[in-house]
């Protein structure tokens, strides 16, 4: 029973994410956005930093080049875990995501729950979105 609660409410919370974005999205921008976000979730799961990389928006790329040291620190993490908990578009024509990170240290094998912020641009010259806050913190200030 609890189980079932648990997804009608993430059904509802999903539901009305959709619902705030169809405001200001075309749906071709909505099932681009959908799909540049699985994939990226995906990519940050189960592949790597590097391979994360090609989502993030290039000028960002350019104005926040990832040093050798950061990739090394994402190469001493295993992501056990990716969910979305909101979305919602934001006055810009962005659109931000809240996801939840499950993150192991390689290491000593704790887990730990990271919520990180992603912030999405839709690029109508490319017509695609890119990532715009950079890859996930994964080590925030405690």
């Amino acid at each position: 029973m609890r189980r079932t609660l648990q997804i009608l409410l993430l059904t509802t919370l999903m539901l009305a994410s959709v619902a705030a974005l169809a405001a200001g999205l075309s749906r071709k921008q909505r099932n681009l956005l959908e799909e540049a976000q699985n994939a990226y979730g995906a990519t940050i799961r189960w592949g790597s930093a590097e391979d994360a990389i090609g989502y993030l928006d290039p000028a960002y790329r350019k104005e926040h080049p990832l040093t050798d040291l950061e990739l090394r620190r994402y190469s001493q993490i295993r992501v056990s875990s990716y969910r979305e908990r909101s979305t919602g578009a934001m006055p810009d024509g962005s659109v931000e995501r809240r996801v939840e990170i499950g993150v192991i240290n390689v290491n000593t094998q704790a887990e730990r729950m990271v919520l990180v912020r992603e912030v999405w641009r839709w690029d109508a010259e490319g017509k695609r979105w890119w990532q715009a806050s950079g890859l996930p913190d994964l080590w925030p200030e405690s």
